[in-house]
């Protein structure tokens, strides 16, 4: 799938994954997207190997500093390319919904998600994650729309089947969109298959229609 993929995580994402500073429901967002996705799973396994050369050097005392090499990074990213795929993501059937970091979040398989209908045949699943985020995964019909809506904090949205466009671009499986306080868009399914997607917020969403923000506080969105 990764070669299909165009809409990647940020490096700062990345980053703070590697370093163990995202909240859970950030770090599902961030296990579930390089699973599927080559580019950025070498691009954090070479912030990973970064990371521990620092310790290696700086972070103990009696351990000498050793200067990593000009072309360093580049060396890392060519063994990663020679390694073969991560067993979790070549071991996925191709009729699966869900990559290996959720399929425990949710039961198992699509058809173990309790879905919760949120109106206009939208339906959701609120994920269990640890406070300071929520994690949940959307359900939209073929060519539905979500409410017009902005952001109080930062949305992360990877689409794991089908396919939604909004007014900045499309997305399919794998891509993941990054909207936050400057966004405001009305994402709408793609008319040939219903879109499942998992997304995660740090704040409640800002929607203009009256009827979802009355429903907000019961829905958690």
């Amino acid at each position: 799938m990764t070669e299909k993929i165009k809409h990647h995580l940020s490096d700062d994402l990345l980053i703070a994954y590697s370093a163990g500073l995202l909240n859970e429901a950030f770090s599902l967002m961030v296990a579930t997207h390089v699973s599927l996705c080559d580019t950025c799973r070498a691009q954090l396994e070479s912030f990973d190997a970064v990371g521990g050369a620092i310790l290696e050097g700086d972070g103990l005392p009696d351990v000498p500093h050793v200067a990593m090499s000009p072309d360093a990074i580049e060396a890392i990213f060519a063994t990663i390319d020679l390694a073969p795929a991560q067993e979790t993501r070549a071991a996925r059937r191709k009729d699966d919904v869900f990559p290996a970091p959720l399929q425990d979040y949710v039961g198992g398989d699509l058809a173990s998600v309790k879905w919760r209908p949120v109106g206009m045949g939208l339906k959701q699943a609120i994920l269990p994650t640890a406070k300071g985020a929520t994690a949940r995964l959307l359900y939209i019909p073929a060519g539905a729309a979500v409410p017009d809506h902005s952001h109080n904090g930062t949305e992360l949205t990877m689409v794991l089947k089908g396919a939604f466009s909004d007014e900045y671009d499309s997305f399919g499986p794998g891509d993941v969109e990054t909207a936050d306080q400057d966004v405001t868009h009305t994402p709408v399914a793609d008319i040939s298959e219903d879109c499942i997607c998992l997304a995660v917020t740090d704040a409640p969403l800002k929607f203009k229609g009256i009827i979802p923000r009355m429903l907000q506080p019961f829905l958690r969105i």
